[in-house]
């Protein structure tokens, strides 16, 4: 029942995001939100997300694999796992950037970084056993 009603919470996010570009949806609990869209590793079709970000210090997207503090992965990290080259929309702009999981120590860095932004995050590692994963987003520059 939860994991339905977070669909549907995801689904209405990403449209008024997308109609608006981010006008509506744009931002959650002190962090911007960009919409990632990914290939789905059984699908093959195109899976679009609204994901809270903050920018690191050489200008990449930091999100978070929480979940809401489920116990799997986040369906849109496996699949970024499997092709980490994706797009994402940022307010009314299409970017391609290209995914990596960070490594523990960056990890960590973020992790604080993200908590002083929006300290509800912390509570999702108290709902889970798993290592929470932070993806840095880096723009592809063509």
């Amino acid at each position: 029942m939860a994991k339905s009603i977070f669909r549907i919470f995801m689904a209405l996010g990403t449209y008024l995001y997308k109609i608006s570009n981010g006008k509506i949806g744009g931002r959650i609990s002190g962090l911007e939100v960009l919409l990632l869209t990914t290939t789905g590793r059984k699908t093959g079709k195109k899976r679009t997300t609204p994901l809270g970000y903050f920018k690191d210090q050489q200008g990449s997207y930091i999100i978070i694999g929480s979940n809401a503090g489920f116990d799997t992965h986040p369906a849109w990290f496996l699949n970024l796992k499997r092709q980490p080259h994706v797009t994402i929309q940022v307010k009314d702009r299409q970017v391609e950037v290209d995914a990596e999981v960070a490594e523990p120590k960056t990890r960590n860095q973020l992790w604080a970084q993200l908590i002083k932004l929006a300290p509800f995050y912390d509570n999702y590692t108290k709902k889970t056993s798993r290592e929470i994963p932070v993806v840095i987003l880096h723009p592809v520059h063509i």
